[in-house]
């Protein structure tokens, strides 16, 4: 049986991904992508012209915690989606800003941001409609 390298391997792998199985890593990377807070951070590093700061991220970004912030920012980073750059200094500064991979992403998680905040009200009727619909059954 002959050996394999590398990059044999992972184009083997890449042929065979499919994302309705629950172990493909297909499938990982899709629910960690539609993680809200994915979605939110990726819009506010696209938005940003250059490198954001920790903090000015949680700011822009209402509601999210500094550990689901943190946790976040270290899932997106172990992807290659988001680049972190430290630099010594009192305190110490931590930028991140989208990697090549993360801008060729961030187009897709933008429009479905701003399909969510365009088409709310309709989302809103449908919903009052089913739950009123639902609550006379």
């Amino acid at each position: 049986m002959a050996t394999m390298t590398a990059a044999q391997r992972r184009e083997q792998a890449r042929v065979a991904y499919d994302a309705f199985l629950r172990d493909c890593p297909t499938n990982q990377l899709l629910a960690r992508l539609s993680d809200k807070w994915v979605s939110l951070v990726v819009a506010a590093l696209a938005a940003h012209d250059g490198p954001m700061r920790y903090s000015d991220l949680g700011r822009r970004i209402a509601g999210v915690s500094q550990k689901m912030l943190t946790q976040t920012l270290r899932a997106l980073e172990r992807d290659g989606i988001v680049g972190r750059t430290v630099t010594p200094s009192v305190p110490v500064r931590v930028d991140y800003e989208l990697t090549e991979l993360g801008r060729s992403l961030s187009g897709l998680l933008v429009a479905v941001k701003e399909w969510a905040e365009a088409h709310m009200d309709e989302v809103a009727v449908a919903r009052d409609r089913y739950d009123q619909e639902t609550a006379a059954v």
